[in-house]
């Protein structure tokens, strides 16, 4: 459960990412979340059940400089 006032999104809530840090390792590039997700540099989870979500950087404008 999430001591968090308001609670951080669950684990399996679209905005999932949203839960506050409670677990930053930086120099080998994850966190963990308070909701249990693990959260990689890449952008890249994996879930507390074992699934994984592949990353999802937003892809750069077309031409932008």
């Amino acid at each position: 459960m999430c001591p968090h006032e308001p609670s951080c999104p669950s684990a399996d809530a679209d905005d999932r990412d949203a839960a506050r840090t409670v677990a930053a390792h930086p120099e080998q590039g994850w966190s963990l979340l308070c909701n249990g997700v693990v959260l990689f540099e890449d952008t890249g989870e994996l879930l507390p059940n074992g699934a994984v979500i592949d990353p999802h950087r937003p892809f750069p404008l077309v031409g932008a400089v």
